[in-house]
């Protein structure tokens, strides 16, 4: 009874501890938009690109962080996302924010689909090959199906209506920076629900022993699928959010840089963690706006020798590493 009692006490502390961690979260979040906002009120733009990009590397920690999936052909989720939002206002009329934003989330998962069934085929490197060989393949479709996509010119005409009738999106950026603001929130929080169910403790499971798993009845296979699925429905999220935002959708969109630089930043910020993808974005995107303005010529090798620092001294992310600092000390004082 006694250990009854203590076992569920110790599972109530636990909860509240995940509760304030994320309500703490939130509210960094909360906090470092409301200094952008009033920082930097005439570049909402660059802010909400920020929202769109974190995302994306969201969406990609959920299966290279937490699955041990390796890839380097996510923009291809993101690319579907936009270009099913964007085609659903440029050529059927549907202007509507949060229709855009279900067709994009259906792109998203359908394009999460199918690059689940084909990556997860191989393993290791071929893995990889099998990833970047799929991004070009999306992006020389999209350029081919120029009569629906714009090719090489980008699909313009998109022209999302106001948010609920009520929030028009303006030049300066004010409702886009807003709209992507609430849906990153709520992305964030459905997300620290999905890592921490049994299924997201299943799939953390396949990253460490395969094996293992199997041998317990699961198959890691579905789940990865599963989970890739999911994955895209996030990066459609934050593709649609682009498209909404720029009322463009460019080929740039499914190129393997917007991939590769998605890895990056969830590198610099530390896998496997949700708070370790954003601020691994919010960094990267800062840093690299603030050296390409400052020096335009040798920006490159600046952003290269903070990869370089981060990888050498903070192999875990630059939020990976401070959080196994904090712990540590926290069992020294224990």
């Amino acid at each position: 009874m006694a250990l009854a009692i203590n076992d569920e006490t110790e599972r109530l502390q636990h909860r509240r501890g995940f509760l304030g961690r994320d309500l703490a979260a939130i509210a960094v979040m909360t906090a470092i938009a409301a200094i952008g906002y009033f920082a930097f009120p005439d570049n909402l733009a660059l802010l909400t690109r920020m929202i769109t990009i974190a995302l994306l590397v969201l969406s990609l920690d959920l299966v290279t962080g937490y699955c041990g999936v390796a890839t380097l052909g996510h923009a291809a989720l993101f690319g579907s996302g936009a270009y099913a939002a964007g085609i659903l206002s440029a050529h059927f009329g549907i202007n509507d924010p949060l229709l855009m934003m279900l067709a994009g989330i259906a792109g998203g998962a359908l394009a999460g689909l199918l690059s689940g069934a084909i990556i997860l085929r191989a393993h290791g490197l071929p893995q990889l090959v099998l990833s970047i060989a799929l991004i070009n393949l999306f992006h020389e479709f999209a350029n081919k199906a120029s009569s629906w996509t714009g090719g090489s010119d980008g699909l313009s005409g998109i022209a999302p209506d106001p948010v609920f009738g009520l929030f028009e999106f303006d030049l300066y950026g004010h409702t886009a920076f807003f709209f992507g603001m609430a849906l990153l929130l709520v992305v964030f929080v459905l997300l620290r629900l999905l890592v921490r169910s049994p299924f997201g403790m299943l799939c953390r499971g396949i990253k460490q022993d395969p094996l293992r798993i199997r041998a317990m009845g699961a198959s890691p296979k579905a789940a990865l699928i599963r989970m890739y699925v999911i994955s895209g429905a996030v990066a459609g999220v934050g593709g649609a959010l682009n498209a909404i935002s720029t009322q463009v959708v460019g080929l740039d969109s499914l190129s393997f840089t917007q991939s590769a630089e998605a890895l990056v930043m969830l590198v610099l910020g530390g896998t496997g963690s949700l708070v370790g993808a954003l601020s691994g974005t919010l960094i990267f995107m800062l840093f690299e706006d603030y050296v390409s303005a400052a020096n335009p010529f040798h920006w490159l090798t600046m952003v290269g020798a903070l990869l370089i620092a981060v990888v050498l001294f903070a192999p875990k992310g630059l939020y990976g590493t401070a959080a196994a600092l904090m712990d540590r000390r926290r069992e020294q004082r224990a």
